[in-house]
């Protein structure tokens, strides 16, 4: 069995965005700190996205339990494909809504974030896609982890979490554009 630590896989997250930037940089010969800006606060994003999707949400004497991955326990793959059959079987109603309310909220961001990083997402399909995209990565991602199961109301929650925070990013560009925009003069007659 292999135990792999938070702070080991923030550390390994950290260092491959750092190298990732740098050789950006480096190609364009140019930085821009507005955008590396926006960039940090999508690296924020994917580091609390990263810490509550492979990490237990249960922590010991205060520290976060590491990511278990054992051979011997990788299949059977711990999938459901049953929209909103497991949501309800939680002990209590709190940590039900704690799942409901933690998926959508920590991809809020990335629906914000997105179309301010990538041009190209440029409207709801594109970046429902992304967002559907990044959350269905993260299930793959968590299938040979037995402490970690891929579920369909994860990549609904999550994808919707994307969706909510592209019509808040739509809405603030929208009211900005609106008081951009010159205000008619009444002609005189």
């Amino acid at each position: 069995m292999t135990e792999i630590s938070f702070a080991a896989a923030e550390l390994l997250f950290a260092l491959v965005w750092i190298i990732c930037r740098a050789v950006v940089s480096a190609k364009k010969r140019k930085f821009d700190v507005k955008r590396e800006g926006v960039l940090l606060l999508m690296y924020v994003n994917l580091a609390v996205i990263l810490r509550f999707t492979f990490f237990p949400m249960e922590t010991v004497n205060g520290k976060i339990q590491p990511l278990l991955f054992d051979s011997s326990e990788v299949f059977p793959l711990r999938v459901n494909l049953v929209p909103f059959m497991n949501i309800t079987d939680y002990e209590n109603r709190r940590d039900m809504l704690l799942n409901i309310i933690g998926n959508i909220t920590m991809f809020i961001p990335s629906g914000i974030v997105l179309p301010i990083i990538y041009k190209r997402l440029d409207n709801f399909l594109k970046v429902f896609a992304a967002g559907a995209m990044l959350s269905l990565c993260i299930e793959i991602l968590q299938l040979p982890f037995s402490t970690r199961a891929s579920d369909i109301d994860d990549l609904i929650l999550n994808t919707s979490g994307v969706v909510i925070g592209y019509g808040i990013y739509a809405l603030v560009r929208g009211l900005k554009n609106r008081k951009k925009r010159p205000s008619h003069a009444v002609s005189a007659r």
